[in-house]
């Protein structure tokens, strides 16, 4: 009897770590990891997300702030951390597809060292102009900048930033040139438009919306290919007046490469989950994103499209980071 009872505690002793290790995913906290300052949109999608992960799944999910050097900073650090699906990154595109030809010595490669969870929502930036500008359309804005090279000024938030390559695209797009005035951020570009110091700028609509409303700024078209659930009333670029015209920034749920493909599959199973959930949507509407979702092969063809599309835009336009 002693024997056998013996034998039965060594099999259980050899059993218990691979019943340990069979424990569904995830059965500890996750950590998101937002590659921007508090109050950002990164930063705003990553707690609604974090929010509907802790609700789900019983675990607590902390997000954590690593702003810096254009997101480098933060999506670095996912890249390097452990692939077991407990720290992840919520990025925008300019993460993903802009940096790594803004900046040469990134220290990761943001196609081969992520792997898409989930795409979240999109959001298009708005070109507006201060009300006394003369300019009430695009074509417009194409014609006066076609007569008057360098008469008017753009502010953008840095060179660099998607703001600042919007407006590179549609100048190469339409012949056009005028002046660059970067500022520090996008909010800081918006007030010197609305206080007249600049003529115009390509800002999120979360950043202008009210703004517009109150008639402190006249917006002439939004950036993406379809119009903004937002402001369905604001034609797009392209219809407006530059045909084939497009810029969209998004955000996305991302784990580091080498994370098993079932748990990529959970978190983009429930990203689809949380995007289509009312009060998420009502929340994203609100803030002037609209909610998406993509197929994980969908995500991964859009980065490596974008990736290659923004890099010639670059190149072209001879753009440094500040």
């Amino acid at each position: 009897m002693r024997k056998s009872m013996l034998a039965a505690v060594a099999a259980a002793a050899v059993l218990a770590p691979c019943v340990a290790t069979a424990q569904p995913y995830p059965n500890k906290p996750l950590r998101i990891i937002a590659a921007q300052s508090p109050g950002g949109a990164s930063d705003l999608f990553a707690r609604v997300i974090g929010q509907k992960f802790s609700d789900a799944w019983k675990q607590p999910v902390v997000v954590e702030n690593r702003a810096g050097a254009g997101g480098a900073i933060g999506t670095e650090y996912v890249a390097k951390s452990p692939p077991d699906g407990y720290t992840l990154l919520l990025a925008a595109a300019g993460q993903l597809v802009i940096n790594q030809s803004l900046y040469p010595k990134l220290g990761y490669d943001p196609v081969k060292d992520l792997a898409p969870a989930g795409f979240f929502a999109s959001s298009p930036l708005l070109l507006v102009t201060h009300p006394a500008v003369p300019i009430k359309s695009v074509k417009e804005l194409v014609a006066f900048g076609k007569g008057h090279p360098y008469g008017l000024n753009w502010g953008s938030g840095g060179s660099g930033s998607p703001a600042h390559l919007a407006a590179e695209l549609f100048w190469a797009m339409t012949g056009t040139k005028m002046t660059h005035v970067p500022f520090k951020g996008v909010a800081p570009s918006v007030v010197a438009v609305i206080a007249g110091q600049v003529d115009l700028t390509f800002a999120t609509i979360a950043a202008t919306l009210q703004q517009v409303r109150a008639n402190r700024l006249r917006a002439l078209g939004v950036t993406t290919a379809r119009r903004s659930q937002a402001m369905p009333e604001v034609p797009t670029i392209a219809e407006a007046g530059v045909p084939g015209y497009e810029m969209n920034t998004w955000y996305g749920l991302f784990a580091p490469a080498g994370t098993p493909r079932d748990i990529v599959q959970k978190l983009n199973a429930e990203i689809a989950r949380i995007v289509n959930l009312p009060e998420v949507r009502d929340r994203l509407l609100g803030d002037g994103a609209d909610p998406g979702n993509l197929t994980l092969d969908q995500f991964a063809a859009l980065i490596r499209s974008d990736a290659a599309r923004w890099a010639k835009v670059i190149k072209d336009a001879g753009v440094k980071a500040d």
